[in-house]
């Protein structure tokens, strides 16, 4: 009985390093976890409780309280925080993700070509990289037809996640981009508002007479 749990317990260790093995090898750059750290905890990705009447698999941006919110149905969002655009650069309305990539190339349209130096420099397209402005994904937001020319994407400056300094895209660290990227598909609809924000709850553990209880109707555990 020993020998056997041992060959099991073998063979689920080795599953999950040929799984993440496999995942390394298609990711064409590695994307860094350590950028969780380097947020604000309030902004990490967590799974709350969600009261809008939005369908699930609506993705729903609170740029006031930048995050970025995920309907999944029963009550409940997955939650991420989100970096959004400085004042004069913001956007918000209905659209329709038309396009999805993967460690996507950059090409600044021609508005920030003449304002930015960097932008002017890559104005025919910077490859998808580890310093591409864009990050691991890119998700491109149309109305109808028409490319809106805002993205939901990715970011190499984590310290960025919480404030206003996008030229209006919706920026999350590479890791949750990557994992917004892999629950959605094309023809998800995305709302950006402005003026209002989303009523939801993150469950907080407390403390209460030697218990964790988990407010918010989570469970309780010894």
């Amino acid at each position: 009985m020993k020998r056997r749990s041992l060959l099991l317990g073998l063979l689920a260790t080795a599953t999950t390093h040929v799984a993440n093995a496999n995942l390394a090898f298609a990711e064409k750059f590695p994307i860094s976890r350590s950028d969780v750290d380097k947020v604000p905890a309030k902004f990490r990705r967590r799974s709350v409780r969600f009261y809008d009447d939005y369908k699930p698999g609506t993705i729903i941006v609170d740029t006031r309280k930048m995050y970025l919110y995920l309907v999944q149905g029963g009550g409940r969002a997955m939650r991420y925080g989100i970096g959004v655009g400085r004042q004069g650069f913001s956007w918000s309305g209905d659209a329709v993700i038309k396009r999805k990539a993967k460690w996507p190339t950059w090409t600044p349209p021609a508005e920030m070509v003449e304002r930015d130096e960097f932008a002017a420099e890559w104005a025919d397209g910077m490859p998808g990289g580890p310093r591409n402005p864009l990050g691991a994904r890119a998700l491109y937001l149309y109305q109808g037809n028409v490319d809106t020319l805002y993205r939901i994407h990715g970011t190499f400056v984590p310290s960025s996640i919480g404030k206003a300094v996008s030229s209006g895209c919706i920026r999350m660290i590479n890791a949750d981009v990557a994992d917004l990227y892999d629950r959605v598909s094309t023809g998800t609809r995305v709302v950006v508002l402005r003026g209002r924000s989303i009523d939801a709850d993150a469950e907080v553990p407390r403390r209460r007479r030697g218990k964790r209880l988990w407010l918010f109707g989570g469970r309780i555990e010894d």
